[in-house]
């Protein structure tokens, strides 16, 4: 068994010696050249995937912010018609204490009350939609 011993062991410490031999000077340039060639390919493809990943996701918040202020404008300008109903409503009911002229006077005076605050609620309501 030793006479298969001994020549085993040799052949596998030269396998092993030639594993580490030093390269040239070139060789490894080239190979550090290469490996920072590829790192470069590598993390240029990852931003460009991280910058198209999140431009995504933006577009989508961008989308969700303009329907939140479209949906807040919509509703502010339920809350703005619902105080002029309201306002309309009070200020008939005031009206009621007069006679005569007076009491027309003052029903066309809340009509037209009326009819501004809905015009500035409409108006209020338009410029704060936004457009994709």
């Amino acid at each position: 068994m030793r006479e298969y011993l001994m020549p085993i062991l040799l052949v596998a410490s030269l396998a092993l010696t030639g594993c580490n031999k030093a390269k040239s000077p070139e060789d490894v340039s080239k190979d550090v050249a290469k490996a920072e060639q590829k790192a470069d390919n590598e993390v240029t493809k990852s931003e460009e995937r991280a910058k198209s990943a999140l431009d995504k996701s933006y577009a989508k918040v961008n989308d969700q912010e303009i329907k939140f202020n479209n949906d807040a404008a919509h509703q502010t300008y339920n809350v703005d018609i619902a105080k002029a109903d309201g306002n309309r409503k009070v200020a008939l009911a005031a009206c009621e204490s007069q006679s005569g002229p007076a009491q027309q006077a003052c029903r066309d005076q809340a009509e037209a009350d009326y009819q501004a605050a809905r015009a500035d609620a409409k108006a209020t309501a338009e410029a704060a939609v936004q457009q994709k």
